[in-house]
């Protein structure tokens, strides 16, 4: 009787289903918002984030500490992280791209770098049609 153990998840590395995360820096619990006194810069992440959900995008937030498997397998940003330390934090990833280091993102930001991803992967897909002579033969 042999029994399996699996330690480690075997999917791809950085096979996030979130559309924006967003790597936060250490905080006293998941969003911040806690304490006697309450950081507006947090607040307003908190509204982007349901804002983005309500809007039908998967958000997804990390804290180094919480979900430390989260930074590692993302190597752009644990290079961000081994290169600038705490400094590099919060980083935000807008569908697997590094779009902000340093800072948290507006809601218009986030939805700039949507938009500009998307118009990118427009520009960047080739439609394949073969060519045809008068008489019906491939040129």
């Amino acid at each position: 009787m042999t029994d399996t153990l699996t330690l480690f998840d075997a999917a791809p590395a950085h096979a996030s289903a979130a559309v924006v995360e967003l790597f936060d820096p250490p905080m006293c619990c998941p969003t911040g918002l806690c304490g006697p006194t309450l950081d507006q810069t947090l607040v307003d992440v908190n509204e982007m984030i349901l804002t983005l959900q309500v809007e039908g995008l998967a958000v997804a937030r990390y804290q180094m500490t919480g979900q430390p498997q989260a930074f590692l397998s993302n190597p752009d940003v644990m290079q961000l992280v081994r290169e600038k330390q705490m400094a590099a934090l919060p980083i935000t990833v807008v569908r697997g791209k590094v779009v902000k280091v340093g800072a948290y993102p507006t809601l218009n930001e986030v939805r700039t770098y949507l938009m500009e991803q998307h118009r990118t992967a427009n520009a960047q897909r080739v439609q394949v049609s073969p060519s045809f002579g008068g008489n019906g033969a491939i040129a």
